[in-house]
Order: C-alpha cells, then sequence, then structure tokens
C-alpha cells in the first residue's frame, strides 16, 4: 500500500508542475514517515541523514566544475573556432554544414559532458549559419538536438559520474573510457541520415557560396580547444590527476585559453559565468540529494525486490528483458532527463543486470545510450528543446527528421547489445 502510494504522489507531484527533485524528496518523506508511524519522529531523522549521504561523495565534486568548464568554453567563441577548423576540413556542399555541427558537439563533448549546453553553443553558431546556407530551420534544430546528445556518452560526462557514484561497482575512469568507442560510434552514425536527408531534399544549395576557411590558420585558432579534451583525458590516463582533479585543471585550463589566449573573457564574463554555473549546478546537486531520500525509502519499503522478482520471472528471457528496458527508458527519456532518470531507476535495474551477470561497466553505456535517444525524442526532449528555441520553430516540425537520426543512435546501441566490447575494450585496455 505504501509503495504505491510513494509512486503515486511521486506521479502525481510531477504531474501538477513540482519539480522532480522536489517531487522525489517529498514522496521518499512521506513513505518514510508512513512507514514508521509508531516510532518517535515517524523516522524522519532518516530524512536529513539520507539528504546529506547523497552529496557526501567525493565524485560528485567534479560535476560543478564540469559545469564551470562547459560555461567558460561556451562564452569563449571557442565553438565559432571548432566550426570553422571543421568547415576547413569537410569542405563546403550538401550536407556539410550539418557534418561540421555534430563533429564540433563530438569536440565539446570532450570538454563539457552537458548536452543542453552543447546544444545552445553549437546551435547559436550553427543553426544561423545554416539557414543561410538554405536549410529548413527544422532540420537544422533536428542535428544540433541530436549531435548534443553525444555529450552523455563521450567523456568527461556528468551523467557517467552520477552512475559511478550510484554503482560502486564502475568506476568514473573505467566510464569515461567505456563510453568513448559509441560515442564516436554515434556521431559518424548520425552523419550518414543527416547527410542523406540534405542531398534528398535539396537542402543547403546556397553553402558552396560561403567560402571554405582556411586550413592552417583556423587550425591554429582551434588548437587550444582542441587540446583540452587531451589534457582532460590524457591526464587521468597518465595518473596525473584523478576526474574530480581533471575537472578542476580543465577549468584553470579553460580560463587561461578564455582570458589570456582568446582574450574573449573578461571580469564581467567571469561573474556571469559563475553564477550561471553555480545555479545549474545548485539543480543538479539537490536533485541527487533529495533522489537520496527517494531510494532509501525504496529499500527501506523493499520495493526493489518484489519488482526485480517480477521483470526477470516474466518469461521474456534475458534479450527479451533487455528490450522491455530500452523501450521502458526511452519512453521516460522523453520527459526527464538522463541523471533523473538514473536516480530513479539505478537502484531498480541493476538487481537486474546482477541476476543476469551483466558487465556494470558496459550496462552504465547501454542505459547511457538509452538516455542519449530521449533526449532529442519529442515531445520533451531537452536537447531538443534548447535547438528548437534558438531555430525558433515548434518541436513538432522536426519530427520528420529526428525520426531518421533516432534510427542511427538506435543501431549503434544494438551494435553495443551484440558485441559488448565496444564498450569494454578500452577500458580492458587502459587498466581500468
Amino acid at each position: 500500500m505504501i509503495a504505491t502510494l510513494l509512486f503515486a504522489v511521486f506521479i502525481v507531484l510531477m504531474l501538477v508542475g513540482v519539480p522532480i527533485g522536489v517531487a522525489m524528496g517529498l514522496a521518499g518523506t512521506l513513505a518514510i514517515g508512513l512507514a514508521n508511524l509508531d516510532t518517535q519522529w515517524f523516522g524522519l531523522l532518516a530524512v536529513p541523514q539520507n539528504f546529506y549521504a547523497g552529496l557526501g561523495k567525493y565524485p560528485l565534486l567534479a560535476i560543478p566544475m564540469f559545469v564551470l568548464v562547459g560555461a567558460i568554453f561556451e562564452r569563449s567563441g571557442v565553438a565559432m573556432r571548432l566550426v570553422n577548423f571543421a568547415a576547413a576540413i569537410v569542405g563546403r556542399g550538401p550536407g556539410m554544414l550539418p557534418l561540421v555541427a555534430i563533429a564540433v558537439a563530438m569536440i565539446l563533448g570532450g570538454i563539457s559532458g552537458s548536452g543542453p549546453a552543447t546544444a545552445a553553443a553549437v546551435g547559436g553558431v550553427m543553426i544561423a549559419a545554416m539557414a543561410r546556407a538554405g536549410y529548413p530551420a527544422a532540420y537544422s534544430a533536428s542535428v544540433v538536438g541530436a549531435a548534443a546528445s553525444i555529450d552523455i556518452l563521450i567523456p568527461p560526462s556528468i551523467a557517467f559520474i552520477v552512475y559511478s557514484v550510484l554503482v560502486p561497482g564502475a568506476s568514473v575512469p573505467a566510464m569515461f573510457a567505456a563510453g568513448m568507442i559509441p560515442g564516436i560510434m554515434v556521431g559518424l552514425a548520425l552523419m550518414v541520415p543527416t547527410v542523406w536527408l540534405a542531398r534528398r531534399h535539396g537542402m543547403g544549395a546556397l553553402e558552396v557560396e560561403l567560402g571554405r576557411p582556411p586550413f592552417w590558420r583556423s587550425l591554429r585558432d582551434a588548437l587550444w580547444a582542441l587540446a583540452a579534451p587531451v589534457l582532460i583525458l590524457g591526464g587521468m590516463r597518465a595518473g596525473w590527476f584523478t576526474p574530480t582533479e581533471a575537472a578542476v585543471v580543465a577549468v584553470f585550463y579553460g580560463l587561461f585559453v578564455g582570458m589570456v589566449v582568446y582574450r574573449t573573457l573578461g571580469l564581467r564574463d567571469l561573474f556571469f559565468i559563475l553564477r550561471d554555473s553555480g545555479e545549474l549546478s545548485a539543480v543538479i546537486l539537490v536533485v541527487v540529494a533529495l533522489a537520496g531520500i527517494f531510494a532509501y525509502s525504496l529499500s527501506t519499503l523493499s520495493i526493489i525486490d518484489p519488482i526485480t522478482h517480477a521483470i526477470v520471472h516474466s518469461g521474456l528471457g534475458e534479450y527479451g528483458v533487455m528490450a522491455l528496458l530500452i523501450l521502458m527508458l526511452a519512453i521516460v527519456g522523453m520527459f526527464l532527463d538522463g541523471i533523473s532518470i538514473f536516480l530513479i531507476f539505478i537502484p531498480l535495474l541493476i538487481p537486474i543486470a546482477n541476476f543476469y551477470h551483466w558487465d556494470l561497466v558496459w550496462f552504465g553505456v547501454l542505459l547511457t545510450l538509452m538516455v542519449a535517444l530521449g533526449q532529442f525524442t519529442p515531445p520533451m526532449a531537452v536537447n531538443l528543446m534548447v535547438s528548437c528555441r534558438i531555430a525558433g520553430v515548434r518541436i513538432e516540425s522536426t519530427v520528420r527528421w529526428v525520426v531518421w537520426l533516432l534510427l542511427a543512435l538506435l543501431s549503434v546501441l544494438l551494435l553495443v547489445i551484440v558485441f559488448p566490447q565496444l564498450a569494454l575494450w578500452l577500458p580492458h585496455q587502459l587498466g581500468f
């Protein structure tokens, strides 16, 4: 009865517009109180304890740092320099600017790890350029929204950090390494329908008139930005610093590039960067803390075991259960962001993974791919909402383009399911 009430209250609060973190915290607190009616304070002392326990984890320190890194590079003009460099490589012609957008999003994914931030940075530069080249606004918004979804896979990824905190068997370095190859595969897979659609529908006819940027000059301008992912990931691999320390190093590197090399950031810009990053980091971490209350209520009420037992003994078999999880998380991903999905569902999903002896690092990559699928699936795709706002189009107008991009990402998801070494080979080679 209390278990039903827990989920009912949570769903009702979300439907009436209560922020998801608050909805989890209130529902969990109510369940804890009702489950301990015969004790003093109704067992509510567990609420502040679990709120603090949800935050008291060292890897979470990396989240505000990587959020800050993303904001610094977004405001320092890095996206424009990367666009010019990518355009110098691929050239001009129908379908080339969308390729540039995807390539730039992949590089920025190795700096910030935040899909919405990348959608804003890339969209702010690319959507206007694609409009001048003759691409429809809805198509441009679809490409940018899909490209930004790669960031949740390419390290450093905030979602991977949260997953590692929730799943002790999957370290942050292992998750970062495991996401690299699938993330690149998703980027390459998105490029195929992107170019095909552009040429099939005669889009980008004016692109050849934009001119091709000079290669060596654009390389020189973009070199500092291209070095950022190498510094972050190479430093962790060399053992110079932990993922959390890497985030701090990346912040100072970004400030050096923006304020000394490019000279596009001033002290006034720094104030707004710190303010915006602080607000976003606070939102993420408060959701994490309130999810700790929700997770404690799940374990206290012994809800997880019956659900796990029902799923694994449903007669669907291993691949049937995997298909069920893909369908469920793809639907949920249309309405919730990746971090919220992890916080809500991982306590329920990890016992299923353990039952089938799935590798937890591989399973984390699969979950992240499923979340990425939902991040640009209408009607509530968070990345697509950002790109549509920049393009000035309704999200419904992107469906005819988004469907093809979703199929491309789904193909990568199926490959990783069939060939787990696509995710596990690199972590094993690096010794994680």
